[in-house]
């Protein structure tokens, strides 16, 4: 009997979320499940820099912020160009005094590890700061953009105008640096005008920073201005010329500052909202999607006619037992329903949110009746997206034929199984690529139907891996359409191949 690993479909809808929806998956993964994607590792805590020895004066959190309003500042609201673009990533703007320093390229080389083709450099680049709508659809640049960030020696004037051109008021102006300049400071290696050695061996990079609270999120940056006792390098600097954070958060007659600094509250909400217009400031043709917040979530690990999985709910309570139970569908008109057992609880976005994670057992699936929807029995409440289910294709999924060789250089051979009834033309692997300017791109890698080794049910088409590292997902063209099912996999999912 052949046995299959099944896959759950891919169906994007156009306004709301519906599961599965392949880019606000990889979006929210992103965002929420920090721990599992390894983000986290790279923010907690706040203060942590990873290319340096502790004591350097730096921060992740600092540089990523950076390098976000630097990749946004080229924006001109006025012809559509510019924006949040991942053009920063090009030498020839990182070679511009306007963003000179090596924070860029520290942020890019961990950011982009987690752009794919759902989730471009740009989106992973977007994600950050106080708790935010956040909202993918991001496009990577193909070239640079023109200048546009302003520097600490242009005149308030300019600073205006500059805001202006990237599509924030005067007052935002103010909001937006100072939201900013929560985080890091001044380095002495990349403005010796501004920042003298300091000669701290707790500050090992000479960076003056923004305010006492340098790794914290807070609004230490105005109620230091605000009391005199700031010593920001932009605001207090020896070379007037140089003090831009002066003349910008004096430029309302301090009013907006002493707003910040009378009110955490404000300061934070103000943050989040103009951090979030930040991201969202886009070249023209850009389409984002709507912001969404997505309270049940279903990953796949492995799916055959043995079914298993995983649900993650949100802020359950953790003072009662849960009972909670999968319920699904088959092609038969038929309803099944399991358990599923708590696994753990983790927190995510800074400790806001709380996540239960449930495992599914292993729930052994009669082929022909397949299985195309779910729900959720979550103690006496079902979650079912509204009346419309948990859509699961059974289609084209992986086989269990597909095996790896273990050897000096590892190998393998990857097979799908496809419904008999799909007829599809052509029949693929997919997997993550580069182009000429390091944009993600999708590889499409033939398989061949085997003859033979499919029964009633399922055709099996596979083909030979030589590259054992490379993950993959499966793809089809059917009727002139292409499809993607997103359950991803390498060779070394699957068991070692026949001697």
């Amino acid at each position: 009997m052949l046995r299959l690993t099944l896959l759950v479909s891919c169906i994007v809808t156009a306004n709301a979320y519906v599961w599965p929806s392949p880019q606000l998956d990889a979006l929210e993964s992103i965002r929420f499940d920090q721990d599992r994607n390894g983000i986290n590792a790279l923010i907690t805590p706040c203060s942590l820099f990873i290319f340096a020895a502790p004591g350097s004066g730096r921060s992740n959190a600092a540089d990523w912020i950076r390098t976000a309003y630097h990749d946004m500042a080229t924006h001109n609201i006025t012809d559509g160009t510019g924006g949040m673009d991942a053009s920063i990533r090009f030498a020839e703007e990182q070679a511009r005094p306007e963003d000179v320093g090596d924070g860029f390229q520290n942020t890019l080389a961990v950011l982009l590890a987690v752009s794919n083709r759902y989730v471009s450099s740009t989106s992973a680049i977007s994600i950050g700061g106080p708790e935010i709508a956040f909202r993918g659809g991001r496009v990577d640049a193909a070239v640079p953009n023109l200048p546009g960030v302003p520097e600490p020696q242009q005149d308030i004037e300019s600073h205006i105008a500059a805001f202006a051109r990237q599509g924030f008021t005067q007052t935002e102006m103010i909001g937006l640096v100072a939201c900013g300049h929560t985080f890091g400071g001044v380095q002495h290696a990349l403005f010796p005008d501004i920042v003298p050695e300091l000669n701290d061996p707790n500050n090992a990079q000479s960076v003056s920073h923004f305010d006492s609270t340098f790794v914290t999120f807070d609004n230490n940056v105005a109620t230091e201005y605000i009391s005199g006792t700031t010593q920001n390098p932009l605001v207090v600097g020896l070379n007037d010329t140089t003090n831009s954070d002066k003349r910008i958060f004096g430029s309302d007659g301090n009013a907006t500052m002493a707003s910040f600094a009378n009110s955490a509250s404000l300061f934070a909400s103000t943050c989040a909202n103009l951090i979030a217009r930040m991201v969202d400031t886009v070249p023209t043709g850009v389409q984002l999607t709507d912001p969404d917040n997505v309270d049940l979530t279903l990953s796949v690990d492995q799916k055959t006619i043995q079914f298993t999985g995983a649900l993650r709910v949100w802020n359950l309570p953790q003072t009662t037992t849960h009972n909670v139970r999968v319920l699904w569908d088959d092609r038969a008109g038929g309803t099944n329903n399991a358990s599923l057992v708590q696994n753990k609880v983790v927190t995510s976005s800074s400790g806001r949110n709380t996540a239960t994670w449930f495992n599914f057992p292993t729930l052994t699936l009669d082929a022909s009746a397949g299985i195309t929807n779910m729900r959720f029995a979550i103690d006496n409440t079902v979650e079912d997206q509204g009346g419309v289910g948990f859509a699961i294709q059974d289609d084209l999924i992986w086989s269990n034929t597909s095996c790896i060789n273990d050897g000096p250089t590892v190998t393998g051979q990857l097979a799908i199984a496809v419904r008999n009834d799909l007829a599809p033309t052509r029949v693929y692997l997919e997997s993550l690529g580069r182009d000429n300017v390091d944009r993600p791109i999708v590889v499409e890698t033939e398989l061949a139907l085997q003859p033979g080794a499919g029964n009633a049910l399922y055709a099996v088409w596979s083909g030979a891996i030589t590259n054992a590292q490379q993950d993959f997902t499966i793809g089809a063209e059917i009727g002139g359409v292409k499809v993607t099912r997103n359950d991803i996999r390498s060779v070394f999912n699957f068991p070692p191949c026949a001697t």
